[in-house]
């Protein structure tokens, strides 16, 4: 049975804030109910933060992590080591490896993993960007810390034919983690042993 709204405008927030990720329409309700409860002000600080989030945070030109700025402050750190390139799914991924503490080099953002099932080959991700940085020079290694799922393993392989032919190292994070475990739900100590005791791909 359908929920009746004293308010179309209740409704209509219901209606957007329930198209959110594990949001049904009782908990986006419960919120907005919440939300009415609360000064303008506090209000008007969320709406503005998210508007902002959208229109104003950039991709990284260098690696596509998010930041405020043309170049992520990683990218533009002298003391990360630019030899080596950590090549994620995503950007929670790098907040994950990030809170390792335990790598101190760049990063590369995928967008995503090839997926046919769901539609996604590698020109939907940022495979040729990762290529040209490559191409470039002064890279001396390239860490393939994607998932260890079916998708993972084949973007993997795909990466290893795309970069197999310049002179880098290639690796994979070590196994520590569970087979068909995403990256950002591994705990950082399981995490942080996987990316240092990484092995050359096809090992």
């Amino acid at each position: 049975m359908e929920t009746a709204y004293p308010s179309l405008l209740l409704e209509k927030a219901v209606d957007e804030f329930s198209q959110l990720p594990g949001i049904g329409r009782k908990t986006a309700l419960r919120h907005m109910l919440y939300l009415l409860r609360q000064p303008e002000e506090r209000v008007d600080m969320l709406t503005q933060a998210i508007s902002r989030l959208r229109h104003d945070v950039k991709f990284c030109k260098v690696c596509h992590n998010i930041s405020d700025t043309d170049v992520c402050p990683i990218c533009s750190d002298p003391r990360r080591d630019a030899t080596m390139i950590c090549v994620v799914e995503n950007i929670r991924d790098v907040m994950a490896i990030e809170n390792t503490q335990q790598y101190k080099g760049l990063y590369h953002v995928l967008g995503g993993i090839i997926s046919p099932m769901d539609g996604i080959g590698p020109g939907d991700l940022e495979i040729e960007s990762l290529v040209s940085r490559v191409a470039r020079g002064g890279v001396e290694e390239v860490i393939l810390a994607l998932s260890s799922t079916m998708e993972g393993d084949t973007t993997n392989f795909y990466l290893f034919r795309k970069l197999n032919s310049y002179p880098v190292k290639l690796s994979v994070i070590a196994r520590g983690i569970s087979v068909g475990n995403e990256l950002e739900y591994t705990d950082e100590v399981t995490l942080g042993r996987s990316i240092l005791n990484r092995t050359p791909f096809g090992q």
